[in-house]
């Protein structure tokens, strides 16, 4: 089995994008609410094979990008250059001192790339390639032109509408674009010209790059959800320990809590809530006590994997609720530690992310302080065609 790879993301975001109108480059434009960039970040952070995303941008509009991604879990943004193809440089350069294995270089303007295009990039690797691109086929007849007339057709069987995010082994794509002619496109062709060889896998027709005035139109109609709120709940009793875990945090506690896993109330009862939200069945179903695989496992990647679901839906993450009934560790010393935790796992703002404690006053088997319980909230929006 290939061994997990680190994979990094570099959103480019410097450019002027004024073609679009509104005033603004076009990524900070608003549609359904959020600048377009953050829709892109967000799409990337929340994908599960991605360990970290940096963004490349024009620092004339610090003010406009610090306000597109407030509360979002980003390095300090990465100082773009006067073309597409110095901007991606300077992202890559900036990750030189501790490079990751893979590196996906994609366009803030195509904001709405699905979870299965990344997929498929990342199983690309599987193979023997440098890189990976994602492309659809062209499926219009082609012809050339010129002085307002046609002449001869164009075969469009070996022609491909090219799309990002490009996944490249980091080394390589960084050695290309290094010894890179100035005026390539895209890092297709500064691989190509480097003698790397580039696999296509599937695109997606959502991944369109936001370019003229109506494509806003377009990305609104793509945004077109309907809201879905479900519930969870998970019950775990005290046993021997010196710490529970408690909403992806250790808390210390004269006791531990009893579980297959490393009996997190907290996310289980989210993970079961946002499962939930898509009808996808509840935690045992994808992460069965009978399997020892998770033995112990820490219960972030029971979350990650259900928002993952979420995401691959189409569907967003609104807002999480999480309430904790027990009387004792004492939770509010962590709650801003448990929202954090939660932010950075879902790839929320922590503003989305509620967590609060209650007792029971004494009653039942929280008051006879036997263990914890834990309930929450979750609301989505899917695409209308899912809804």
């Amino acid at each position: 089995m290939r061994q997990a790879m680190r994979i990094h993301a570099i959103i480019v975001a410097a450019g002027a994008g004024f073609r679009a109108g509104g005033g603004v480059p076009k990524q900070y434009r608003a549609v359904a609410g959020q600048p377009l960039l953050r829709h892109a970040v967000e799409r990337l952070l929340g994908h599960p094979a991605i360990t970290g995303v940096s963004v490349v941008i024009n620092p004339e509009c610090r003010a406009l990008y610090d306000a597109a991604v407030a509360g979002l879990a980003l390095p300090e943004p990465i100082t773009g250059g006067a073309t597409r193809q110095e901007s991606v440089l300077a992202g890559l350069e900036a990750l030189a001192a501790d490079l990751p294995d893979i590196v996906l270089v994609h366009d803030a303007a195509r904001a709405f790339v699905p979870d299965a295009v990344i997929d498929a990039l990342v199983a690309a690797f599987d193979d023997d390639v440098d890189g990976a691109c994602p492309a659809l086929p062209q499926i219009d007849s082609l012809r050339r032109g010129e002085g307002g007339r046609y002449s001869d057709s164009v075969d469009r069987d070996s022609l491909w509408r090219v799309q990002t995010p490009q996944a490249f082994r980091t080394p390589a794509i960084l050695a290309a674009h290094r010894a890179a002619a100035s005026g390539a496109t895209d890092e297709v062709a500064i691989a190509l010209a480097a003698g790397l060889r580039v696999a296509i896998t599937p695109g997606d027709e959502r991944a369109f790059k936001v370019t003229e005035p109506a494509d806003f139109a377009k990305a609104e109609a793509m945004t077109t959800y309907s809201s879905r709120a479900a519930s969870g709940f998970d019950v775990h009793k005290f046993g021997p320990g010196t710490h529970v875990w408690l909403c992806g945090v250790k808390v210390p506690h004269d006791h531990g809590l009893i579980g297959h896993s490393d009996a997190d109330a907290g996310l289980h009862a989210l993970t079961d809530a946002l499962l939930g939200t898509i009808a996808a069945g509840d935690i045992g179903d994808h992460f069965p006590p009978s399997d020892d695989r998770w033995r112990g496992a820490a219960s972030d990647q029971f979350l990650a994997h259900a928002a993952h679901l979420v995401r691959e839906r189409g569907g967003r993450i609104d807002h999480v609720d999480v309430t904790l009934i027990c009387e004792r560790p004492k939770v509010g010393p962590h709650r801003d530690a448990m929202r954090a935790r939660i932010a950075e796992i879902l790839g929320l703002g922590i503003d989305r992310v509620s967590v609060k404690a209650t007792t029971t006053e004494k009653l039942g088997f929280t008051g006879r302080q036997e263990g914890i319980a834990a309930q929450a909230m979750a609301s989505v929006r899917l695409p209308e065609q899912d809804a």
